[in-house]
């Protein structure tokens, strides 16, 4: 039986995960759907810009201001590149990799003085995932949840409503599981429901197994669950299209 020391371990990550996989689901096959496969990176690197600049210039004993700055970063940045998808969109994809470069430039110059930079740039990049706990869970839950029922309800997204919503997802993302797993678990099991019948089923299918294998990875080689995590997204999505690859050409 797993012990309950260990449990208090895993249990919030897997659980964070697993709901992070849930909710970027839907938002990732949206982002194939519109070619604008790099703005999550973009935006995750810009909300995260936002948390070091409320933690080093403000309170970090308050939470809440933390999240409204990294959300009004969040914000902005897809404000701005819906500006861009209307106005310019031929030049979309290189604006925002320009954005992503300059909002993880920008952080290091922040943090080059800071006696732990490296650690807080290596933090915002893979996340400390096993170090989450349930508090940090359950602050951010509702935000997901909103975000699922907003998503499923017949209204339209198709314009604006998309980028806040997106937004959302990251600010709270980013501060769980880091820049690097936000970008795979929005991307890649949206790869894997590419031409199939029921593209959520697909992701989410694809997106479970993915944490629940990085999760016991990492508890067994002890490795940081972020980066083994987005090898686990990686391998699993491989997989899962040549499986089916090979199941059509039997056809």
């Amino acid at each position: 039986m797993i012990s309950s020391e260990i449990l208090s371990i895993i249990g919030p990550a897997l659980l964070a995960g697993l709901i992070i996989t849930i909710t970027h689901a839907p938002l990732g096959i949206e982002v194939l759907k519109r070619g604008i496969i790099f703005i999550d990176l973009a935006v995750a690197q810009i909300a995260g810009l936002g948390l070091l600049v409320s933690n080093l210039y403000f309170n970090k004993d308050l939470p809440w201001l933390s999240q409204i700055t990294a959300l009004l970063f969040a914000l902005m940045a897809a404000f701005f590149f819906k500006i861009i998808e209307s106005k310019i969109k031929s030049q979309q994809e290189a604006i925002i990799g320009v954005s992503f470069v300059l909002a993880a430039s920008i952080s290091i110059l922040l943090l080059a003085d800071h006696p732990t930079g490296g650690e807080e740039i290596r933090h915002l990049l893979s996340g400390q995932m096993l170090f989450i706990s349930w508090n940090d869970v359950l602050i951010h839950l509702p935000i997901y949840l909103l975000i699922l029922v907003l998503w499923f309800l017949p209204i339209n997204l198709n314009g604006i409503g998309f980028y806040v919503l997106f937004s959302l997802a990251i600010t709270s993302s980013v501060q769980l599981v880091g820049v690097y797993v936000v970008f795979a678990s929005l991307i890649l099991p949206a790869l894997t429901a590419l031409n199939t019948n029921n593209p959520y089923k697909a992701a989410w299918l694809s997106g479970l197994i993915s944490v629940l294998l990085g999760i016991i990875l990492s508890v067994i080689f002890d490795l940081p669950a972020g980066p083994i995590l987005v090898v686990t997204y990686v391998f699993v999505t491989i997989l899962i299209v040549l499986i089916r690859k090979l199941n059509n050409s039997r056809i």
